[in-house]
């Protein structure tokens, strides 16, 4: 399992999540080249650890459990991971 990041963070891209987390899996942070370019914030899925720091942190409710993503969020699940290949 992994978390995801989800339609409320499009154009809001709160880095409260980057903070938090104690593996660094959610890009772009703010000082990374294409930050203000990218439409959200993405989790690696290969580098998450499933901690679940990154839910309570995110002020849009923006971060589910893989398992847990709504249906019509769904397709977010391929576009975190398409962010990172």
């Amino acid at each position: 399992m992994t978390y995801v990041i989800v339609e409320p963070c499009v154009n809001t891209k709160d880095t409260a999540c980057v903070d938090v987390c104690p593996v660094d899996c959610i890009h772009p942070t703010k000082d990374e080249d294409g930050f203000e370019e990218a439409e959200m914030l993405y989790i690696e899925p290969d580098e998450c650890i499933d901690c679940g720091a990154c839910e309570p942190a995110c002020p849009v409710e923006a971060i589910f459990p893989e398992e847990d993503v709504p249906e019509q969020w769904e397709s977010y699940i391929q576009k975190n991971a398409d962010y990172f290949d």
